[in-house]
């Protein structure tokens, strides 16, 4: 299965499942979220990148601390849930887009979320790669790596090779691993 295949098929499945997502999902995601959140200080002069944002459960943790919010995801029907949590958050903005090829410039963020993101990802290290091109030297970057797709050291590596240095790392009672991580300066 080629790279566009295998997004396509991501973006299916979130379509079909959107309206679903919640109800399934919502309370292992805000248990990654709140393990993430308890590593972070975010300030109101900050910009946030959801990468891969879903129905937008993490706009209610980050919105109201920082000065803009991006939500980013390839799937429309689940832009349309995030749409909704959305609404109460002006300082929130949607983008349908793929995560391998955000269309914003470079070093604009101060922290990225990437949520259940990258084992979505045909290329992992690439998306990472994305990422960390659209977020300021400084940032922080959050990733979770599912743990039936990534051992611990795997993730551990794949986190190095992107040349992201973790802080942090949660995954007790967790089905992911929860890295927060800032870029290593070369």
């Amino acid at each position: 299965m080629d790279q566009w295949d295998k997004k396509r098929n991501v973006m299916q499945r979130y379509d079909l499942t959107a309206h679903l997502y919640d109800m399934r999902y919502a309370e292992e995601q805000t248990a990654k979220i709140e393990a993430a959140m308890k590593s972070i200080n975010l300030e109101k002069h900050n910009l946030v990148l959801d990468v891969g944002c879903g129905t937008g459960l993490l706009f209610g943790y980050v919105a109201n601390k920082a000065r803009m919010v991006v939500g980013l995801d390839i799937s429309l029907k689940i832009l349309f849930q995030a749409r909704e949590h959305a609404k109460k958050f002006p300082e929130v903005h949607l983008i349908c887009a793929d995560a391998d090829n955000i269309p914003l410039k470079e070093n604009i963020f101060d922290y990225a979320f990437a949520v259940t993101l990258i084992q979505n990802m045909p290329n992992p290290l690439k998306n990472l790669n994305e990422v960390k091109r659209v977020t300021k030297e400084t940032a922080v970057i959050v990733v979770t790596g599912l743990k039936k797709k990534f051992s611990l050291e795997v993730f551990e590596e794949l986190l190095r090779n992107a040349s992201l240095d973790i802080f942090a790392l949660k995954n007790e009672n967790l089905r992911c691993h929860v890295a927060v991580c800032t870029k290593l300066l070369h």
